[in-house]
């Protein structure tokens, strides 16, 4: 089992900025691709960005792209998500995943609890 913690959610102006962090914990060894996604009230779970082990390959959705930073230090088994710029429609609990490589949630095995990022206008 691998449990996942995420942290740095909070309330900000539009335009400004956060990092979020997501903590991995107990079987890390079964960690690979690490992922963020996010979830809005009423609306489905939507990817945001991944991360590959070595993190050499990362990859944003169009909604994000050139406004976040997807990192990972593995000697503290630790997952960052730096978001610029941020937008009202980027207010949702974001969500971290640990798995395989990809946008689509099925290929992920371990999902954190959650942060709630709130962009006021």
């Amino acid at each position: 089992q691998v449990q996942l913690v995420e942290s740095g959610g909070g309330l900000v102006q539009a335009g400004g900025s956060l990092r979020l962090s997501c903590a991995a914990s107990g079987r890390t060894s079964r960690t690979s691709a690490m992922a963020w996604f996010r979830q809005a009230p009423g609306k489905e779970r939507e990817f945001v960005a991944s991360i590959s082990w070595s993190g050499s390959i990362s990859s944003y959705a169009d909604s994000v792209k050139g406004r976040s930073t997807i990192s990972r230090n593995n000697a503290k088994n630790t997952v960052f998500l730096q978001m610029n710029s941020l937008k009202p429609d980027d207010t949702a609990v974001y969500i971290c995943a640990a798995g395989n490589m990809g946008w689509d949630p099925t290929r992920y095995d371990y999902w954190g609890q959650g942060t709630q990022v709130t962009v006021s206008s």
